[in-house]
Parts: C-alpha cells; sequence; structure tokens
C-alpha cells in the first residue's frame, strides 16, 4: 500500500503541472472506456493513458500500467469517501487554482491561441474539463490532510529512528539554500481600469433598463464558476469575502445593485439577492484586467528604492518583506520560501530547481539581494521581485543537529503513510471498487473482481 500511495501522490503532483493534449488523440483505441470504478467514480482508458503522458512530458520513466492504474482507482476512492463523509472544498479555492494552472497552460503554450490549436478546443472548454480534474485533485487532497490531520510526531520519535540507521548508510544531503523575496504585483493601467469599468457601465446600464442581472453573468463575467450559475456566490460568512466586495454589498437591499468596485481580483457590479442573519448571499459580473497587459514599471521602481534601502541596512530584508512584499504566502515569514515538496524553507541547488532561479543563484553571493526581476505567482499573476541570498549549507553527510527538520519530516510521513494504509484498509470495504478483465492480473488494492465495470 505505501509504495501504492507514493506512486499516486507523486502522480497526482505530475497531473498538477502536466498539460498535453495528446492523451486525447488515440487512434484505432477507444480512450472512453471504463476500465475501473469506485462506487460512482470511474477511471477511464483515457485517465491511464494521460497519466503515462505525464510522467513522458516530465522526463520520467512511468510505472507499470497496473501501478498507474492503482493510483488512479485510490484517487477515486478518495473521492468516492469524501463524498459519504461529506467532505467539500470551497468553490473560490478551486477557482484560483484553476486560474492559476490554466495561466501556466497559456504560457508554456505561449498564447491563448497555440492552445486553442493544440488541444483543439476553445479556452471556456478547457476550463471546463480543467475544472472537474481540479475538483478532484483538491477533493483528494483535502481526503489526505483529514486522515492525517493529527499525525504528529515527537523528538524521540526522531532520535530513535536516526540512531537507528547505520552509520555508513546515512544520506548524503546536497548542497541546499535558504532565499527569500520580496513581491510587488504588476499593476493594472489607467487605461485599462477605465476599459473594463466603461464595459461594467454599459452592463449596469443594461440591467437597469430591465434586462436580467444572471443573464447578463452568465454571458460577461470573467468569474467563470459564479458564471455558470447567474454570477451567484452563495451565502457567504460576513468576513469571507474581500472587504472591498463585502463592504459594497451590504450596504445594499436585497435586489439592489452597486455601483462598480474594485477588488485584488478586479472590477465588481454587485447584486445583493439576500440576507439572513450573519450570513448574506450575493450575486456579481467581474471582469479582470489582462494580465499579459499589466504596467511593471512602477512596482519595479518602488523594488529598486527599497533594494537601496536594504543594502544600506536602513531596513532589514526580513521587515521589508513584511511591510510590503505582496505575496501573501511568504511575507509573514519575512519573505522566506519553502520548498513545496518538504515544506522545508532549505531546497536543493540541483538541476531540479527552476531555471531562471538556479542561474540567478549561480551569480549571485551569500547574503546579497539581486536586482529587481520579473516574476509570476502561480495564480498567473504578474510581478516583479527582489532576491534574497539566505544562506547555503555545503554539501554533508545527514545528522541530527544539522539536518533535524529534513528527518523529522521522513517520520512524520512514515507515520503517515501507516495512517492512509489503515485507512484504506477500511475504506475498500465501504467502497464498491470493480476492474475491468483487462486488468484482472493487477488485482487493484487486493481487488479479485474481474466482471466489468
Amino acid at each position: 500500500m505505501k509504495s501504492i500511495l507514493l506512486s499516486y501522490f507523486i502522480l497526482t503532483t505530475l497531473l498538477i503541472v502536466a498539460a498535453s493534449p495528446a492523451y486525447s488523440q488515440g487512434k484505432g483505441v477507444s480512450l472512453n472506456k471504463i476500465i475501473a470504478k469506485a462506487d460512482n467514480y470511474y477511471v477511464l482508458k483515457s485517465d491511464l493513458e494521460q497519466a503515462r503522458q505525464s510522467y513522458a512530458q516530465q522526463n520520467q520513466k512511468a510505472p507499470g500500467d497496473c501501478q498507474l492504474l492503482e493510483s488512479l482507482v485510490v484517487q477515486k476512492v478518495l473521492l468516492a469517501k469524501a463524498e459519504i463523509d461529506s467532505v467539500t472544498v470551497d468553490d473560490k479555492l478551486i477557482e484560483n487554482q484553476m486560474d492559476g494552472r490554466m495561466s501556466y497552460m497559456i504560457q508554456q503554450f505561449g498564447s491563448e491561441k497555440n492552445l486553442v490549436e493544440a488541444y483543439g478546443k476553445s479556452i471556456e472548454a478547457l476550463k471546463s474539463e480543467l475544472r472537474s480534474e481540479v475538483k478532484e485533485q483538491m477533493l483528494g487532497q483535502r481526503m489526505q490532510t483529514k486522515i492525517t490531520d493529527d499525525v504528529k510526531v515527537s523528538p524521540n520519535e526522531v532520535r530513535k529512528f536516526f540512531n537507528g540507521i547505520p552509520k555508513d548508510s546515512l544520506p548524503y544531503i546536497p548542497a541546499e539554500v535558504e532565499i527569500g523575496h520580496i513581491v510587488r504585483l504588476a499593476k493594472v493601467t489607467k487605461e485599462q481600469k477605465e476599459e473594463l469599468r466603461k464595459r461594467l457601465q454599459a452592463l449596469k446600464e443594461r440591467v437597469e433598463k430591465g434586462e436580467d442581472f444572471a443573464k447578463l453573468a452568465t454571458e460577461f463575467s470573467e468569474d467563470v464558476g459564479s458564471a455558470q450559475k447567474g454570477g451567484s456566490l452563495g451565502f457567504a460568512k460576513r468576513g469571507a469575502m474581500v472587504a472591498e466586495f463585502e463592504g459594497a454589498a451590504m450596504k445594499l437591499k436585497p435586489n439592489e445593485m452597486s455601483d462598480i468596485v474594485e477588488s485584488e481580483f478586479g472590477l465588481h457590479l454587485i447584486q445583493l439577492i439576500e440576507v439572513r442573519g450573519a450570513e448574506y448571499h450575493a450575486r456579481h459580473i467581474l471582469l479582470r484586467p489582462d494580465y499579459n497587459r499589466l504596467d511593471l514599471s512602477q512596482p519595479r521602481r518602488f523594488l529598486d528604492s527599497l533594494r537601496t534601502l536594504i543594502v544600506a541596512d536602513s531596513i532589514k530584508f526580513e521587515k521589508a518583506a513584511k511591510d510590503f512584499s505582496e505575496d501573501k504566502a511568504t511575507a509573514d515569514a519575512g519573505g522566506v520560501i519553502r520548498d513545496q515538496q518538504s515544506n522545508s524553507t532549505l531546497m536543493p541547488l540541483d538541476q531540479n530547481m527552476d531555471y531562471t532561479l538556479y542561474m540567478t543563484l549561480d551569480t549571485m553571493k551569500v547574503g546579497s539581494v539581486s536586482q529587481p526581476m520579473d516574476y509570476r505567482l502561480e495564480d498567473g499573476k504578474s510581478a516583479v521581485r527582489l532576491l534574497f541570498y539566505k544562506r547555503k549549507v555545503a554539501p554533508h553527510t545527514a545528522s541530527i543537529k544539522d539536518d533535524y527538520e529534513k528527518i523529522a519530516n521522513i517520520v512524520l510521513n512514515n507515520k503517515k503513510n501507516t495512517a492512509i494504509d489503515a485507512w484504506f484498509k477500511k475504506a475498500v470495504s465501504d467502497v464498491y471498487i470493480n476492474v475491468d478483465p483487462e486488468y484482472q492480473s493487477c488485482h487493484i488494492l487486493g481487488s479479485q473482481k474481474t466482471d466489468g465495470p
């Protein structure tokens, strides 16, 4: 089971970053054939092919079909149990993740036009497919978190594990670096804002003349998730929305429409539907700026001036990051970036690091701050950043003193795997699992069923 789970975690990571139209273009094979299912969740032949393609795109050797299929079935079991246990993911989180993924894909293909031509589908069709994939992955991750949320490790467990490793088998740790950054987002130009305001004003006037707000939201709103529901955001508790949006919404009476409201997400036209105690239900039409046309000159000038102060020691980098960085994920930690795989502040200085970052660090000295650099956040927003080369750890043999965090993470992951293993032993008895006879020799999750789904 542990090897199954490990391959599943690797596979879902690959599927998050990979984007290839190749899997949908098979010839002579029915890629829509159902080859496995867990309750009402299905694995198609195309899912297996896509998984194989994802490894190829990352220049990694794919496991055999049995292991790949088992990883996919594990995902479906997680989804089936999420449904049974009423585990959900907020629509806004799904939309944010999807927008970031879509921006990444457009960046990889060079333009929206290239992406559409490669897939043979419209952007909206791609978003619709992508939304389903993102939701499934986030639900699976939420279930994993729920299963392992209470798993903790003690210092004694870490020491016991380390002391049990033969001295001649201690791992060799390659060079690692700790870096921080200060990020300033690209600004919307006055011309872009004016263009968006004119478009929203025209939509507002159409509503005032009697057209249905919900229909216009469906047609024009760039918040894809809510647009499908006539712009409806559902009931939200106070404090859940950004301040600008909530402040405008709460000034309205039911069925009343706001003036144009600006937030970090773009420009909104808001209609209040209902207030229920501490909750309110609103719908909106959102227009976003074109992130590829934003103005980088202002954030670049700002960071250039801030760098001068940091280099002159008039302000410490950590304080500057807390006070001025617009990357919410790192600002409170003084700008320090954590490795996405290990969650450590140290990351390997090797070929797996982002190439631009690797080459930049190669020209810097420890303790130095880079010149302002163009940068793109995970959600696709354009930005400029300063890099701080905080420290470098030389290659060395692992020790409890220098590598406690890494060793603790190994012990923690082992305990989490054990917890997930125990959970799956129970889950497979709660979920109906069926595998196509073509894969009967794989014995997916120990299943011996061979009748077709």
